[in-house]
């Protein structure tokens, strides 16, 4: 069996600008900047949502939610709400509480949900013995009440495609065209990061569906975990992408 070996990449404003580049991946990347105080100002007068993201991070740790009020912002980090009257205020919070580390600043997308939870969408694309990239998996990540991000570590739990889009209010031939369209999704991104980088085997893509059924590519991690798919009562899922993750040598 050959040694577990695929190419990884941590910085998020990295990956962002690959996606950037290509013109029908551009239009599934939401509006992205690194932080700083003008970058700041500039998105609170274009969005209600606000996320600031550290730039080297995972698992959606270190993640503040921003929402803006009549008469100033909220802030959420896990289950912690915090109150700032002025965008100064809030620049000095983000700015203490970055510590000098690079973060970035996204905008908000309303995520669907499904049975009155959260939920976005991780697409496994993987490579085959020849070389070619497939998606083998597409499931939701359901977010636990009150928790901003909907990571596996953070409390949430998964669910299968097809049940938790028909939670959502998606027909039949709408959950159809959806999954197809992720699919291909997996697949131009892995290409285009293969592109910039030799050496990807497996990616993760975090995709958020809003509700009008459009498609952001949230993050894509190039350390998607497996494991967690054990847990869905329907193994298929788990046993078809640790196949493929055999084939370049990682067992879990």
């Amino acid at each position: 069996m050959a040694k577990y070996k695929s190419s990884s990449i941590s910085d998020k404003w990295k990956k962002t600008n690959w996606l950037l580049e290509q013109g029908d991946l551009r239009k599934h990347v939401p509006h992205t900047e690194t932080f700083n105080r003008k970058n700041l100002f500039s998105l609170l007068s274009k969005y209600s949502t606000v996320y600031f993201k550290p730039t080297h991070g995972s698992g959606g740790a270190g993640i503040i939610r921003i929402n803006k009020k009549n008469n100033g912002y909220q802030t959420q980090f896990k289950k912690e709400k915090s109150f700032f009257a002025s965008a100064d205020e809030l620049y000095h919070m983000l700015s203490r509480f970055s510590n000098k580390r690079p973060y970035l600043l996204q905008k908000g997308i309303q995520l669907a949900k499904t049975n009155g939870k959260l939920f976005d969408i991780r697409v496994m694309v993987q490579k085959t013995k020849k070389g070619e990239w497939i998606s083998t998996a597409v499931f939701a990540k359901i977010g636990s009440p009150g928790k901003i991000a909907t990571n596996y570590n953070q409390g949430g739990s998964l669910g299968l495609f097809q049940p938790t889009l028909t939670g959502a209010g998606f027909h039949s031939a709408s959950i159809q065209n959806t999954e197809k369209a992720l699919k291909q999704l997996g697949v131009s991104v892995a290409k285009n990061f293969d592109r910039h980088l030799k050496g990807f085997q497996e990616l993760g893509l975090d995709v958020a569906v809003d509700n009008k059924e459009k498609l952001w590519i949230l993050e894509v991690n190039t350390r998607p975990q497996i494991y967690p798919l054990k847990y869905l009562k329907d193994k298929k899922l788990y046993h078809r992408t640790l196949s493929y993750a055999k084939q370049y040598g990682r067992l879990q």
